[in-house]
């Protein structure tokens, strides 16, 4: 994906009438940060980190101390941490494993990509549905090592939940490597895995890579007798296999389930591919589009199987350069709705500038129908309408540099939450921001245009076109080459 290499950072567009007014929280380089709507910070949690921040009620934020450092860790946070608003820690767990690395033996959390406070279904805000705050179990995607010949050769990196008491007791645990059976690899897919289960070196084999866990929730499906649906039942995704799916608390088995092979049924060929997929969840109760799926489908590559020009060895083996935030129906596997690079704004559905995060990312569907989309690699926060109009923008201004070269300020996750939530902070001024018009914006010092135009003999002047095409709306010349391709949702 090509993108400027100067471009204005923090609330770049707002319209406040048509937006979901709150605060927005997510972690970065500089601490958990909290922002209103145009961009001014409300706290920042100086070092907090956040794999994802999270905002309580009561000004309340989960976040980390820090990261287990070794070459057998990958990606562990040493601890899990609720802070009030003054930056005093209320609540702690670091009792999932004995860690010995390099120095003394270390409880630590080793907690992953998400979690959950009893209370709410998907860590995000809902009408009824609010997390607890001084008591409730917490739910907790993890990791631990295993050797299990049946998957790999490799050791691996397997995804454990635990469920945790506030008294920091561990009452539940579902292992991802049981259910290897379960996951629908087919034979190529197998014979992948047992050489190379997304190999992290000492660390092992990041084998499904889970990066979303909530609860279901009350919802339609449950009600209208469907026992998959029950409230209380797991829903996970695995990014490096391109699997999402749903766990059955009582029993353990998972009870629906879609991918990794998207060619299986005339549903899943309609939905399409999805890659490499972020924050499956199911849309809560109270919200629109409740009792369907929400998922930022990041394309890039992943999931294994069958060699291919693209991917040799059949690691990584399904790949799209384009990013898609898709609704659809779990029973259907209707696409009800969908954020694409047409919708961005794009002539042609593969032009991934318009809209591609190829890793991280996250979509939140707003109590007024809006979602709210974390296109995460380029720190590119987006507000948008039911008929995808962009109405709040924001760029992450906080950049990570390393070898003094590169930079980045991505984004993991970010929520939206209510004023309310936050009581400790004033409610701020809405002021819309409007933007440039780009075409004219420049650098000051930089060209403004004005120059000499000259007129082609036989040609009209106000005739618009790029290389090869032409607009027929606008060019009575047009050779009819002009094409947009787009897939239908209805």
């Amino acid at each position: 994906m090509g993108h400027p290499s100067v471009y204005p950072t923090g609330t770049t567009i707002y319209k406040k009438d048509k937006a979901y007014n709150g605060f927005t929280v997510f972690p970065s380089v500089a601490g958990a940060l909290l922002i209103d709507m145009n961009g001014s910070e409300v706290n920042r949690w100086a070092g907090l980190g956040g794999f994802p921040s999270k905002i309580l009620p009561g000004g309340y934020i989960f976040g980390n101390s820090g990261v287990r450092i070794g070459k057998r860790a990958f990606q562990d946070q040493r601890d899990l941490l609720q802070v009030d608003y003054d930056g005093h820690v209320v609540w702690r767990f670091n009792g999932t494993e004995l860690v010995a690395d390099d120095g003394e033996p270390q409880w630590q959390a080793r907690q992953h990509h998400d979690f959950q406070r009893e209370g709410s279904p998907v860590g995000y805000y809902a009408p009824g549905l609010e997390p607890k705050t001084s008591s409730g179990k917490t739910l907790i995607l993890t990791h631990e090592n295993v050797i299990n010949k049946a998957i790999s050769d490799v050791e691996l990196i397997d995804d454990k939940v635990i469920e945790v008491e506030y008294d920091g007791k561990i009452v539940w645990t579902w292992r991802a490597s049981d259910h290897f059976e379960e996951l629908g690899f087919d034979e190529a897919a197998k014979k992948v895995l047992r050489v190379n289960p997304s190999v992290m070196g000492e660390a092992g084999g990041d084998w499904l890579h889970l990066n979303s866990l909530s609860i279901l929730g009350p919802n339609r499906h449950y009600e209208a007798g469907d026992e998959r649906f029950h409230p209380d039942n797991l829903i996970l995704d695995a990014r490096n296999a391109n699997i999402m799916f749903i766990v059955s608390k009582a029993t353990g088995e998972i009870v629906w389930r879609v991918g990794p092979d998207f060619n299986e049924s005339e549903q899943t060929k309609k939905l399409g591919w999805i890659i490499g997929q972020h924050h499956f969840h199911l849309i809560p109760r109270g919200l629109p589009g409740e009792g369907d799926f929400l998922v930022y489908d990041n394309g890039g590559a992943g999931g294994y199987g069958a060699a291919n020009p693209a991917s040799p060895d059949g690691h990584n083996n399904a790949v799209r350069d384009y990013s898609r935030v898709l609704q659809f129906d779990p029973l259907t596997l209707k696409i009800t709705w969908q954020y694409t690079p047409v919708e961005a704004g794009s002539m042609l559905f593969t032009d991934s500038s318009k809209f591609y995060s190829s890793y991280i990312s996250s979509a939140q569907r707003l109590p007024n129908g809006n979602t709210l989309i974390t296109e995460g690699s380029d720190g590119r926060l987006i507000e948008v309408t039911p008929e995808h109009e962009i109405v709040w923008e924001y760029i992450n201004p906080y950049y990570n540099t390393f070898n003094g070269k590169f930079s980045m300020n991505m984004i993991y996750r970010a929520y939206r939450v209510p004023y309310e939530w936050v009581p400790q902070a004033e409610r701020p001024k809405e002021v819309d921001v409007i933007p440039p018009d780009i075409t004219e914006f420049r650098i000051a010092g930089a060209a403004a245009g004005g120059g000499r135009v000259t007129q082609v003999e036989g040609i009209n002047p106000n005739r618009k076109s790029l290389v090869g095409m032409s607009d027929p709306a606008e060019d009575e010349n047009a050779s009819g080459d002009f094409c947009v391709v787009r897939i239908e949702t209805k």
